[in-house]
């Protein structure tokens, strides 16, 4: 039986990965790691740590849903033990995402901004339109809860980088995220992508493909941060089995 590792137990998704675990009959709770007190109480026979060494040796597989300073360090520990780990930390720095790349050629990891199945069809079809409506301007827009810290949302970037990549482009150099005031017109290449924030959305992201007399909007929406929950756990199920290598979630459909 798979053991798991879950850091970051005590954020929205972490806690439902710890009930999901609970009722999976191919993996098991191997290790947590925590910084504040748990409000959990069915953690018998678990390893329960603050200790970032003892947890990554405490199970098979790291799954990491926290904060960008709390992953790398977490990363940078798996140097000295290297576990495969599922990553769905978002707002991270370039130089963690450097060092994920590095860790990669040691151990299998799969790092997605967003670990459910629509998105990742999404981006495969966005892709797609991208290269074949080569003069549809792309707009995209998301929306979560008034909670989230990091904006753009990581997926509305990565379907950004979709987009730009399917023409070519580098979405660093041509990624608009705010309108404001006499600006001009819009520029030929340029890929907005627009953030709104209220409520409890767990979230929605629309890609929209503007042309002269029709468009296309293509939309995800999750209804529940459960979704999330059970694509990083099918996640964990699949790596376990794959060599050393950067993967993302569109590698497994």
């Amino acid at each position: 039986m798979l053991k798991l590792g879950i850091f970051g137990a005590t954020g929205r998704i972490g806690k439902l990965l710890l009930e999901e675990i609970s009722m999976d009959k191919e993996t098991s709770l191997g290790s947590v790691f925590i910084r504040k007190e748990l409000d959990i109480h069915n953690l018998e026979g678990v390893f329960v740590t603050n200790d970032l060494e003892a947890f990554i040796q405490n199970c098979d597989l790291v799954i990491d849903f926290s904060l960008p300073q709390a992953t790398h360090a977490l990363l940078q520990t798996l140097w000295h033990i290297p576990k495969p780990i599922v990553c769905g930390t978002t707002g991270l720095e370039q130089k963690t995402l450097d060092l994920i790349h590095k860790l990669s050629e040691l151990m299998p990891i799969l790092y997605a901004t967003n670990m459910s199945r629509g998105i990742a069809m999404l981006n495969k079809i966005v892709t797609l339109l991208s290269q074949s409506l080569s003069d549809a301007d792309i707009e995209i827009c998301e929306i979560h809860h008034r909670h989230k810290k990091d904006a753009p949302s990581g997926t509305a970037l990565t379907l950004g980088e979709s987009c730009a990549k399917a023409r070519g482009l580098e979405l660093s150099k041509i990624k608009v995220c705010n309108r404001e005031g006499n600006i001009g017109e819009r520029k030929k290449d340029e890929i907005a992508i627009m953030s709104l924030r209220g409520g409890d959305v767990a979230g929605r992201h629309t890609v929209g493909l503007y042309m002269d007399g029709e468009y296309l909007e293509l939309t995800h929406n999750a209804t529940s941060r459960l979704t999330f929950a059970k694509g990083a756990l099918n996640a964990a199920k699949w790596l376990i089995k794959q060599p050393a290598g950067l993967y993302n979630i569109e590698n497994i459909f």
